[in-house]
C-alpha cells in the first residue's frame, strides 16, 4: 500500500499551447489557480472549451474517501478569475480525462471510462452540464486516455491500453476512422510504441507548420505523472508510424508546493491548461484502506 496520496491542481497558463512548445518551458510564465479543494480530494486531466467570453474547464474530481472519479466544470471569465464549479458528469464507474471537442455540428465530451470497457462520447444538450451518451468508440480494448486529433480528412485516436498485460502507461495504440461514429481501424503496428516514459497520452495534440503531429504524452518512468513529453510523430498514414520523445515540460518552480509531477498539457485558446502534483502523507490517508476492508468484510462496501 502506498503510504503517500498523488494531490493534483489544474493551473491555467495566459498562453497558447503553441507559443509554450516553442519557448520550451513553463519556467516564468503566469499561473492561475483554480480554487483548493480539501483533503484527500483534488481535481486533475484539465480540458478546455470557450464560449460566450467564458473558459469552461473540465476537470476530474477524485476523493481518496470515495475513489471513483467524477467530472466537474470550473468557470473562469476572461481575465481567469473563478466564477463558479457545476458537476457534469456521475457514473458508477470511474471517469477521468475529460476531452471536450467540436465536431460533426456538434459539442463532445469524452471522459476516459476504462472501468467501464467502453468509450463513449456525450453529446451536449445543455452545454456546460447536461449531456446524453450518443456514440460508442468501438476498438479492443476499451482505451485508456483516449486523445482524439482530425487530420487530413480523418479521426485519429490515441490511447493506451490495460489488454494483453499492458499497464495501461506504457503502450501507444492508434485506430483511425472517417467518421466519429465509426468504424473505427485499429492501426496494425499497434501498439505502436512502448515504455512508460513517453506513451500514455497527456493532453492535446497540435500539428506543426511543417506537418508534424506533436502528442502529450506523459513520462511515468519514475512515478505517476511525473512529467509531459512531446510526442513528435513524423509519419503517421493507415499502415506506417514513426515519432521520437522531444520536449519534457516539468511543473515550474512557482507551482511549489506542487512540483512532483505534471500530467496535462491541454489547448485552450489564448490559454494552455496544465496540472500540477505534490504527494502527502496524513493520518486519515494512512487509515482509508483498513476501513474499505473493513466494510467489505461487514457488507457495507
Amino acid at each position: 500500500m502506498r503510504l503517500a496520496k498523488d494531490i493534483w491542481h489544474p493551473l491555467i497558463i495566459p498562453l497558447p499551447l503553441a507559443e509554450i512548445v516553442a519557448r520550451g518551458t513553463l519556467e516564468g510564465l503566469p499561473l492561475h489557480w483554480a480554487p483548493g479543494l480539501e483533503s484527500l480530494r483534488f481535481q486533475a486531466d484539465p480540458f478546455g472549451y470557450w464560449r460566450g467570453g467564458l473558459l469552461y474547464v473540465f476537470v476530474e474530481t477524485f476523493d481518496y474517501r470515495h475513489p471513483v472519479g467524477t467530472i466537474d466544470v470550473l468557470v473562469f471569465d476572461a481575465a481567469y478569475r473563478f466564477v463558479e464549479q457545476r458537476p457534469v458528469l456521475r457514473e458508477p464507474w470511474h471517469l477521468s480525462y475529460p476531452v471536450v471537442f467540436d465536431a460533426e455540428g456538434e459539442t463532445w465530451l469524452m471522459p476516459e471510462a476504462n472501468q467501464s470497457g467502453r468509450l463513449t462520447l456525450y453529446r451536449a444538450v445543455a452545454f456546460p452540464d447536461r449531456w446524453e451518451p450518443a456514440l460508442t468508440i468501438t476498438v479492443d480494448p476499451a482505451p485508456v486516455d483516449a486523445t482524439p486529433l482530425w487530420h487530413k480528412g480523418r479521426w485519429w485516436l490515441f490511447y493506451t491500453s490495460t489488454a494483453h498485460g499492458q499497464d495501461g502507461m506504457s503502450a501507444l495504440n492508434i485506430a483511425f476512422a472517417d467518421r466519429l461514429a465509426g468504424p473505427w481501424t485499429p492501426h496494425p503496428a499497434n501498439p505502436v510504441r512502448t515504455g512508460r516514459a513517453s506513451s500514455r497520452p497527456g493532453g492535446t495534440p497540435i500539428v506543426t507548420a511543417d506537418g508534424r503531429i506533436l502528442l502529450p504524452v506523459q513520462d511515468c518512468s519514475r512515478t505517476y505523472g511525473g512529467a509531459v513529453t512531446l510526442l513528435e510523430i513524423e509519419t503517421l498514414d493507415e499502415t506506417r508510424f514513426a515519432a521520437r520523445a522531444g520536449t519534457r515540460f516539468t511543473a515550474p518552480l512557482a507551482a511549489a508546493p506542487f512540483g512532483a509531477g505534471l500530467h496535462t498539457l491541454s489547448a485552450a485558446g489564448p490559454a494552455t491548461l496544465v496540472d500540477v502534483k505534490r504527494m502527502t502523507v496524513s493520518a486519515e490517508g494512512l487509515m482509508l484502506r483498513p476501513k474499505r476492508e473493513l466494510n467489505r468484510l461487514l457488507g457495507r462496501a
